[in-house]
């Protein structure tokens, strides 16, 4: 079990991860943007450290600012929530050459959802029932 996670999201889903986080016996580490210094997530988890401006693009959206984080707050793993980096195959991979752990799907299973044909192909291999098409 992990001792320290930080979840590289914001909002709603942050706080569940951080709820459920506590009652496992897991810190929590939260990210933000300089436009959500103030918010609920932010207030609710053990840490929180600032990953750039208010744009996505500048903040959340950049691996660079969340291994870094990862680094310099101790933590284990990274739940990524959903949405930002929990759907780019570079996240997990980066993550796992700065020794973190993504919990989530692998590279492999994020990149074949993100192409419609071999996600299907992935649901048939599973026996998931699919639509024809």
């Amino acid at each position: 079990m992990f001792k320290k996670i930080l979840i590289a999201n914001r909002g709603e889903i942050a706080c569940r991860v951080i709820k459920t986080a506590r009652r496992m016996g897991i810190a929590t580490v939260a990210v933000y943007s300089e436009a959500d210094r103030n918010a609920v997530h932010v207030e609710m988890a053990d840490e929180a450290i600032l990953i750039g401006p208010p744009p996505a693009a500048e903040s959340y959206l950049l691996i660079d600012r969340i291994v870094e984080a990862c680094r310099r707050t101790g933590a284990e793993a990274v739940h990524p929530g959903y949405g930002f980096l929990s759907e780019r195959e570079a996240f997990p991979r980066a993550l796992a050459e700065a020794g973190v752990t993504f919990i989530g799907p692998n590279p492999g299973a994020i990149a074949a959802m993100g192409d419609k044909i071999e996600s299907k192909k992935a649901a048939a291999k599973a026996k998931v029932s699919t639509v024809p098409g």
